[in-house]
């Protein structure tokens, strides 16, 4: 209902030509199906994401449960719709185009490397848990795997998206909505597991406060700037405005349910065990594993390899593949032959394996950083633009405004951050946002 409500307010047109029929270009812009642009988009925005921030966020307990909920309905879905709409809306921008159209060029440059850097932490993320877990199940190197990995990267990257995105990640973004549910249906039947409620005891397995760690910790199960970045890639290829809820917004709403599903069963498995909270929130890809073979028995191998190694893979290509086509759109470089397309990709494919290499909770605390700068920028233009065509702009700035206080606060606390005490930097948080939130109306509103 709230999707179709968006829907109404921005104004579909159903009659109007997509950049995927006018500016087909045999690579990165043509048509394709509407299940099929779903599915891909949706491969792309999950992957571990869901799965590896819900298991973390589990170590906060039942609260886990309302801010996947609602961050997914009103800021995820928000910021989803909009960044691939406005994306669909003007040629298949990538983000910082349109950021310097409807915010202005001094915020354009910053977007554009929060962007690149974003892909390329994904990538490094992703891969490295890929390889992790296919190490322990194989006994082959670590560093043979990363290797194999990102010579995949690298060619599902520069190929045209017809080719191979398009083939398989359909496929696989159905066999990972076919994981979660074989998962939580287990758990469900299993009588040794109990899903926890908000009142049970026991299952708060950290030291850290729920605001602002909870709000980050959990970034692509409620809101996540990444998905900007992957939207213009579906963006290109929309065969119709009409679309766009189902692929955007309906895309984001399945993460939200994913991302549910992955931190009861986490919890479920956490409760009256705090030793492997540890375990788990250091390494979870562990934690998949362990949780599928548990659950599902033999067909666990199978569902692991699936969540935990296709899927981080599928999505650290498209990652980069995000992060080539904002380079290119940057420096106006024409990109249609391959050897151009493999100048870009390289440097970027040389930063992301060295990344790789570093401690996964760090990369993940920095991408989750980043990513939020990122969805924040992106609800603000997204609110810039719904003032332009006169709508209720509401819907986009009171998002905006809340991830305004998240960012400020966990930079200024957090340990990568300014390690202010929470208290101040708390109250710091609040009066930025309202001077930023002033700012911003007093602006674009006259």
């Amino acid at each position: 209902m709230y999707g179709k409500f968006i829907e109404r307010i921005t104004g579909v047109d159903e009659s109007r030509e997509t950049p995927a029929y006018r500016l087909q270009d045999g690579v990165d812009y043509m048509p394709m199906p509407k299940i099929k642009n779903f599915l891909v988009h949706f491969l792309n925005i999950a992957g571990l994401g869901p799965i590896f921030g819900a298991i973390q966020g589990a170590l906060f307990g039942p609260a886990a449960f309302l801010w996947i909920t609602l961050g997914t309905i009103f800021i995820g879905s928000i910021h989803d719709f909009f960044s691939g709409y406005m994306s669909l809306r003007n040629d298949g921008m990538t983000m910082p185009s349109i950021i310097s159209k409807y915010l202005g060029t001094k915020i354009q440059k910053i977007m554009a490397v929060l962007i690149i850097m974003t892909g390329i932490l994904v990538a490094a993320t992703f891969a490295k848990g890929a390889a992790e877990l296919l190490s322990n199940l194989t006994n082959i190197s670590i560093i043979i795997w990363m290797t194999i990995i990102f010579i995949y990267f690298l060619i599902a990257t520069v190929f045209p998206i017809d080719k191979i995105i398009g083939k398989i990640y359909p496929i696989f973004g159905a066999l990972l909505l076919i994981m979660i549910v074989l998962m939580t249906g287990a758990l469900i039947l299993n009588p040794a597991y109990t899903i926890p409620e908000f009142t049970t005891q026991g299952v708060y397995l950290t030291n850290k406060s729920i605001f602002p760690y909870l709000f980050v910790t959990i970034a692509c199960g409620a809101i996540s700037g990444f998905h900007a970045s992957q939207s213009p890639i579906v963006a290109r290829c929309i065969e119709n405005e009409k679309d766009a809820r189902p692929v955007f917004f309906g895309a984001m709403v399945i993460e939200g349910l994913v991302a549910l599903c992955w931190a009861a069963i986490a919890m479920a498995f956490f409760h009256g065990q705090p030793q492997l909270a540890a375990i788990y929130g250091a390494a979870p890809s562990v934690a998949v594993s362990e949780m599928a073979m548990t659950l599902v028995g033999p067909i666990g191998l199978v569902l692991t390899i699936i969540g935990v190694v296709v899927c981080p893979i599928t999505t650290g290509d498209t990652s980069l593949r995000s992060s080539r086509i904002t380079i290119a759109d940057e420096l106006n470089l024409n990109h249609e032959k391959l050897i151009p397309r493999l100048k870009i990709a390289v440097p970027l494919f040389l930063a992301a394996f060295g990344l790789s290499f570093i401690d996964f909770g760090l990369i993940w605390r920095y991408f989750a950083w980043a990513q939020l700068i990122v969805a924040t920028i992106v609800l603000y233009a997204a609110s810039a633009y719904l003032i332009q065509k006169e709508k209720p702009y509401i819907i986009a700035l009171l998002p905006a405004i809340i991830c305004t206080l998240i960012a400020f606060a966990y930079i200024l606390q957090a340990p990568e951050g300014l390690r202010l005490p929470s208290m101040t930097a708390n109250i710091i948080s609040v009066i930025a946002t309202v001077i930023i939130g002033i700012i911003f109306i007093k602006k674009f509103k006259s």
